[in-house]
């Protein structure tokens, strides 16, 4: 077999897959690398671990809340206090001897010492260094229902979180299959357009051996030149493109760019037998995660409207709590603390708003307004879907039907290319249109290629819409 029919049997093949040296990563493990490193995908699992924590923390609310409070205070401008002064009695005395009183009986002196103790009990309140030390525990009663419908509101949206991230791992699933996909496309047209260059090369040398020899004109040259020129730009065109679109599969797997890392694959062949979509919409509800979505906000957003109406209500709290108190003229001054000099305290506090200029009331309207919102969401949501599916089911048909047609097409070319070869072997036809047939050909690989690209595409497209990808 010649050179030239070796290289269009290679033509012929179709679907190229080009061997590399450096990394190589299958479509598997391109999936599996992105579902563990996706930025997006490792977003997502911070937003679950957010929502877990709240969950976490309502229930917190449920739960006494224990304080420990230290205050150490200096006063200026404070005498010292003498809890030993005499100064009240014995001025009461003077003034009793000024109005012509005897002295004072026992029971008077007994009086006094009372109003001593008095005195300097109101002057010790003016110590210079004044320390306390509590500890407090609040635990709420009743509010209004806050504490368990804020717990369920946190509940909701740890579920909304979780069903995002699986439906976050689908979306990266799905966006690295059809980068991958257009990969291999890009392969396989490098490998036929590097070698339809080197085809088209070796009839650019003919026809200038042609020439040379009188048996060419130097049209057959320039026209042979202009392909060879047009495969060239087409090449170093695909070849930027598939930089582009490799760095974007990277990107969606979570990795550095490397310039040697390649892919390798097969796309799926439309021949096979593949399980076609459950799109009926009463299956399709079920299975959108973004329906699940919407359907847990509206749960949160009707547990909002009851959040706020708990405004409405009292709140009942209940205190209870440990003082101890110590107030010197000096601060190393310090009395041991005892039961008896702790304080100790119970308290029940129930406190309820009367007028707030209407916020209350409007924060109720504000939530029943976005309760209603998400239900005009949810309502379109389903009509999108809808719509969404039609669509690509007709894609579907449609790359289906270009499948058809462009299997015709390379089936006409390969007929068209061997006649002229024949033809041009027994010297019945020109080289130029050898060459032309042979571009003809390869056009309709590539573009056979290209609708089996597209129809992998549209199925994925169709998976995805009914929730089954």
């Amino acid at each position: 077999m010649s050179r030239k029919n070796v290289i269009l049997s290679a033509i012929a093949i179709g679907l190229i897959t080009p061997s590399w040296a450096g990394t190589v990563y299958t479509r598997e493990e391109a999936v599996k690398i992105a579902l563990e490193k996706s930025t997006e995908i490792q977003s997502a699992q911070e937003d679950l671990v957010s929502t877990t924590s709240q969950v976490d923390g309502g229930y917190g609310l449920a739960y006494p809340s224990i304080d420990l409070n230290a205050t150490v205070t200096r006063i200026f401008g404070l005498p010292d206090v003498d809890m030993k002064d005499q100064s009240m009695a014995n001025e009461l005395v003077a003034k009793g001897k000024e109005m012509g009183l005897d002295d004072p009986s026992p029971w008077d002196a007994m009086a006094f010492g009372a109003i001593n103790g008095v005195a300097n009990g109101m002057k010790a309140q003016g110590y210079r260094w004044q320390t306390s030390v509590g500890l407090t525990a609040t635990q709420i009663l009743y509010s209004g229902g806050k504490v368990g419908t804020g717990i369920d509101i946190a509940k909701s949206a740890k579920h909304v979180s979780e069903i995002a991230l699986d439906n976050k791992k689908a979306e990266v699933r799905y966006n690295v299959e059809n980068a991958f996909n257009q990969l291999i496309f890009m392969d396989s047209s490098i490998v036929i357009l590097e070698e339809s260059i080197k085809l088209t090369q070796s009839y650019v040398d003919l026809a200038v051996n042609n020439q040379k020899s009188g048996l060419g004109t130097e049209l057959d040259v320039i026209r042979a030149q202009l392909q060879l020129d047009e495969l060239q730009s087409t090449l170093e065109k695909t070849n930027k493109t598939r930089v582009v679109a490799r760095n974007n599969l990277l990107l969606t797997m979570g990795l550095p760019f490397e310039a040697d890392v390649q892919f390798q694959g097969t796309l799926r062949s439309p021949e096979e037998k593949v399980v076609i979509p459950d799109t009926s919409m009463a299956n399709v509800k079920k299975r959108r995660k973004e329906l699940a979505m919407l359907e847990e906000s509206e749960k949160i957003q009707s547990k909002l409207i009851d959040l706020e109406k708990g405004d409405y209500l009292p709140t009942v709290v209940l205190v209870g709590g440990l003082k101890y108190g110590n107030n010197q003229n000096t601060i190393k001054d310090w009395n041991r603390p005892s039961w008896d000099n702790i304080n100790k305290y119970v308290a029940l506090s129930a406190t309820m708003n009367l007028f707030n200029g209407m916020q209350t009331r409007e924060k109720v309207t504000q939530a029943k307004s976005g309760l209603r919102s998400t239900q005009i969401q949810k309502e379109s949501a389903e009509r999108g879907f809808r719509l969404q599916i039609e669509s690509c089911v007709n894609n579907l048909n449609d790359a289906e039907q270009q499948l058809g047609i462009k299997k015709r097409s390379v089936e006409l070319a390969q007929k068209n290319q061997i006649l002229t070869e024949a033809a041009y072997n027994v010297g019945k036809d020109t080289q130029l249109n050898l060459l032309e047939s042979t571009m003809k050909l390869r056009n309709a690989k590539l573009n056979y290629m290209e609708a089996i690209l597209n129809w992998n595409n549209a199925y994925n497209a169709l998976l995805q819409a009914t929730g089954e990808y």
